[in-house]
């Protein structure tokens, strides 16, 4: 017997491959066949990064995202903080007024781009905060 609690998914493997996902409740799992591959809490999560390397003032801020599809973010959930990360990065390197303009806008383009990216896997930026170091 495995028991989910309310505000996540677990996803079931067998033989390595994904089988199905569980919702929150109690669920039957074969004990030598399967196995939870990933816990997906379906709250927000936050991420805290560094931009520094991206733009010539010193940058910081924080992404608040949260998993909206488990089934395709089960797939890249343990990868998602550092594809977070890459984004951000990638963002700032495209976009060079991101110093001049105001953080506001920045926040929003930088918001707009990771989602472009992330929405195909599951996963959503609500929220991005910037603030200068």
């Amino acid at each position: 017997m495995k028991r989910v609690p309310a505000g996540q998914v677990h996803s079931v493997y067998r033989h390595g491959k994904p089988v199905r996902l569980l919702q929150p409740g109690t669920h039957v799992v074969l004990p030598l066949l399967d196995r939870v591959g990933h816990r997906i809490d379906l709250g927000g999560r936050t991420l805290r990064f560094d931009a520094s390397a991206a733009v010539t003032q010193p940058l910081l801020g924080t992404v608040y995202w949260q998993v909206l599809e488990p089934e395709r973010a089960d797939a890249v959930i343990e990868q998602a903080d550092q594809l977070i990360r890459e984004g951000v990065l990638d963002a700032l390197h495209a976009d060079s007024d991101a110093v001049q303009d105001e953080r506001r806008e920045v926040a929003a383009r930088l918001k707009c781009s990771l989602n472009k990216h992330l929405r195909e896997r599951g996963v959503m930026v609500t929220r991005v905060e910037l603030e200068a170091a």
